[in-house]
């Protein structure tokens, strides 16, 4: 145990009533007062925002990467806690994990009920992130998502509940470890892509938009999508990565103009797979899609979003085949070495 860090950028666990709903308003500190810290651990707070994360912007979520990598410049530091709104806070965590390069924990957490409610969550919550960011059982387990008294790995989590407390869970997976009488009890090491570095400043940041498919669905809204500029596209199929052939014809355009086409399904477990042809995933996957495994939508997104921010190499290799290389890597989850101790 020592210094752990707590990133606050608003959410449920940060919200008031503002006279007709809640949102986010509170500072770090007020959040951290509501919460026992556990022993020996000593908390600085850093107020980066306050907002709820549906409104959270690529921007936004760019300036938590850079802020979360500037904490871990101080040697001093034993780990981060970022506090997040949890309708986006899988897409943060993801974003935070593909880039992370620390076996500092990185912990998010949040709250399903405000900040002043009654037996909130929030508190637990944020104790048991502390608990975790702080503990060297869980260095080199990358990005973690702390909620509920379980620990879970970045990669894969999503929301699973609209307001109940067991609100993130991996659906095609387990638990990194459970938090049980004030101990990190961990259950496995989650395996994860090389880090990527930084992405550089830039001022036009990649538009990457959902589509999903279902009943009825033509290319309408995909082919708009690339004539809006998009640099990626996720393509939410039907069953284990299905469409139609006229979407298979649709992504085949789309990539033969550098768009990164992203493969997820709108099933809540199991992965993507090439099984079907007639507009399924065999010919999705012919046409230039990149299968995502058990990714979904949000976490698919930042994948592309992700390749897309990737610097130009200096290899003079073409730049859409250099991004769907990178793109591939990061969805296909190789193991990666762990760096050594800080």
């Amino acid at each position: 145990m020592g210094q752990v860090v707590v990133i606050s950028t608003g959410g449920t666990i940060a919200s008031r009533w503002q006279g007709s709903g809640f949102a986010a308003d509170a500072r770090g500190g007020d959040v951290l007062a509501t919460a026992a810290v556990p022993e020996g651990v000593r908390v600085r707070v850093v107020d980066l925002m306050s907002v709820n994360s549906a409104r959270l912007t690529t921007r936004d979520q760019l300036a938590l990467l850079r802020t979360v990598h500037e904490v871990l410049a101080d040697p001093g530091v034993d780990g981060i806690v970022v506090t997040h709104g949890t309708d986006t806070l899988e897409e943060s965590a993801f974003l935070l994990d593909l880039h992370h390069d620390d076996p500092r924990p990185v912990v998010l957490t949040g709250a399903q009920l405000p900040l002043e409610a009654v037996d909130g969550d929030g508190p637990r919550n944020l104790h048991d992130a502390l608990l975790a960011a702080g503990s060297p059982e869980l260095r080199g387990h990358g990005v973690l998502v702390a909620f509920d008294g379980r620990i879970h790995a970045a990669r894969g989590t999503i929301k699973v509940q609209t307001l109940a407390a067991d609100a993130f869970a991996d659906p095609s997976g387990s638990p990194v470890a459970d938090v049980e009488d004030g101990r990190v009890l961990v259950r496995r090491r989650p395996e994860r892509p090389a880090p990527l570095p930084l992405p550089a400043d830039a001022g036009a940041l990649p538009r990457v938009d959902v589509v999903t498919h279902h009943c009825d669905a033509d290319p309408l809204l995909l082919n708009a999508a690339v004539g809006a500029g998009a640099q990626g596209i996720v393509l939410v199929a039907t069953g284990a990565g299905n469409a139609t052939p006229e979407v298979v014809d649709a992504v085949a355009a789309a990539v033969s103009r550098g768009v990164l086409v992203a493969l997820t399904t709108r099933v809540p477990a199991g992965a993507v797979a090439e099984i079907y042809t007639q507009g399924g995933a065999v010919d999705l996957a012919a046409a230039g899609a990149v299968l995502t495994g058990t990714l979904r939508a949000g976490q698919a997104r930042i994948a592309v979003l992700a390749a897309a921010l990737t610097a130009p190499g200096a290899d003079g290799t073409d730049e859409t085949d250099r991004r769907t290389r990178v793109l591939r890597d990061l969805v296909g989850a190789p193991a990666v070495s762990v760096p050594a101790a800080a």
